[in-house]
């Protein structure tokens, strides 16, 4: 018998939704149901995305978002409330990186990457936690009151890497941070796990694997491959899934046994 996860009726809010795994995620959650909303900086980006999820029977919104503004956040969940309802799901994706040895970090460098992969994910977290949680408190008996929160992280954030110790450390917070978010927020029905993706072919990157340097790398990956966005699919689904009601606090390396 088939097995499909459906998120009818389920709003997903996922940011950094303007390009790479963002943008695949929010395909993903509109072909399983859900009505999304997309979120980032470059608002015609989101647009396009808009267009072309609605053009297959999907339903997207679309919000501006800087997650290194904790005014843009609050603005952007309570627009994103107002516009499509209550938000069931929280994809927290945005996130950048610089790449150079640890001795020429910058303070500008350093905070670039924390505030928006560690700051700006865990307030992001907070805002959609706290209106979650107050769904909870004030629901009636046998109305869904739980919520799903994915924070995208790193198989970087479980093995540093050369060249961006500064991200691999922003993303270690991130992992830790789902792990103490699912030991407080569990008891509203609120899920919190992360997902750590390996060597992602992207727009940001796909030049990199062409160069000499990019295909000495393929070949010291265990199966010598990077992987697709869509390659994520399938464990950002469970993990949004009504059905798993049983997975809290997990961080799932989709890495290609590349940290093993």
């Amino acid at each position: 018998m088939a097995y499909q996860i459906d998120l009818s009726g389920r709003v997903a809010l996922v940011t950094g939704a303007s390009s790479g795994l963002g943008e695949q995620f929010a395909r993903a959650l509109t072909r399983a149901g859900a009505a999304v909303v997309l979120a980032a900086r470059r608002l015609d980006r989101l647009k396009t995305l808009r267009a072309e999820l609605e053009a297959a029977g999907g339903d997207a919104h679309v919000v501006s978002l800087d997650v290194a503004d904790p005014a843009s956040i609050r603005a952007a969940v309570a627009h994103a409330e107002t516009e499509m309802g209550t938000i069931d799901i929280l994809v927290n994706n945005s996130g950048v990186s610089t790449t150079q040895k640890l001795v020429d970090v910058t303070p500008e460098d350093y905070d670039y990457v924390m505030d928006v992969n560690t700051r700006g994910a865990f307030f992001v977290a907070q805002e959609v936690g706290k209106r979650m949680i107050a769904r909870s408190r004030g629901a009636a008996p046998g109305t869904f009151t739980g919520g799903r929160i994915v924070n995208v992280a790193s198989m970087a954030g479980l093995r540093p890497l050369s060249q961006i110790g500064v991200y691999a450390m922003s993303k270690a917070a991130v992992v830790h941070m789902t792990r103490a978010m699912a030991l407080e927020w569990g008891r509203f029905g609120i899920n919190v796990n992360a997902l750590c993706p390996g060597y992602i072919d992207t727009e940001i990157n796909h030049h990199h694997w062409q160069t000499e340097a990019g295909q000495k790398l393929i070949n010291m990956l265990p199966r010598k491959r990077v992987g697709k966005p869509e390659d994520l699919e399938s464990a950002l689904l469970m993990l949004c899934a009504n059905e798993s009601h049983f997975i809290n606090g997990a961080i799932i390396a989709a890495d290609d046994g590349f940290g093993v």
